[in-house]
């Protein structure tokens, strides 16, 4: 694992300022996170032919096109806590009918028996965590709010508490056009998600997750920009 450089110590500070205060705000014993992206290139993440066409990196972030081709870190980890920053940029992909969740990861039925659906302007993303799209942690404009773990919710064989859990407690997404924090930690089975210092997702346990792997972040059709990635692997004395 790379040590903290005074450019490390700048993006904390720049990811402690947008949304990871309050409630569930680092404390001094956390310092031992480190950038995942040094905001100058794409050291540290598995480039190839398709990467390079749809990403670059541009003022600092890393920027999707919203064409295709996922991007994905080097290193693996195990229990981990992740810091990032995501904006959408650009159009959406149109507008698109989409389901109203029940808190229980259900979608919510009129009195015919239909799925209740909204309107949205299209857009959608996420964040793999070990190496499993699964286990992934959305971003989109649905109406549950981004932080959702869509492959587990709509998965019929898991258990209630798991889909129940895998869906956000609010939608605590900014506006398009600003930045939004995630502040996500993954020990063993167990997912939390904050987003924009709101707890969203709290002790999801997903069956089934493995044990390892690298974090990825999702292309999806959708323009998107990430900054400010940092991560700190959590061992069993923390």
């Amino acid at each position: 694992m790379k040590s903290l450089t005074s450019a490390g110590v700048l993006l904390v500070a720049s990811a402690l300022s947008i949304g990871c205060a309050g409630p569930d705000s680092l404390n001094p014993r956390e310092a031992g996170f480190v950038p995942l992206f040094n905001g100058t290139d794409f050291d540290g993440w598995k480039v190839d032919e398709l990467v390079t066409r749809h990403w670059s990196v541009v003022d600092g972030t890393l920027d999707f096109d919203g064409v295709k081709g996922d991007l994905w870190s080097l290193e693996s980890f195990e229990d981990f806590e992740l810091l990032l920053k995501w904006r959408w940029e650009g159009p959406s992909q149109g507008p698109i009918e989409r389901p109203v969740i029940e808190p229980d990861g259900s979608y919510r039925k009129d009195d015919a028996g239909d799925t209740v659906t909204v309107l949205v302007e299209e857009r959608d993303s996420g964040v793999y965590l070990r190496g499993n799209s699964k286990s992934q942690v959305n971003i989109w404009e649905w109406p549950a709010g981004s932080g959702e773990v869509y492959g587990y919710r709509t998965d019929g064989s898991m258990p209630a508490t798991t889909r129940a859990a895998a869906t956000p407690l609010a939608c605590a997404d900014r506006p398009v056009g600003e930045w939004n924090a995630f502040r996500i930690s993954m020990v063993g089975e167990t997912l939390n998600v904050h987003l924009n210092g709101q707890h969203v997702l709290v002790d999801c346990v997903l069956p089934g997750v493995p044990a390892s792997g690298p974090i990825g972040l999702q292309a999806h059709g959708s323009g998107i920009r990430f900054t400010d990635i940092l991560v700190r692997p959590i061992v069993a004395d923390d």
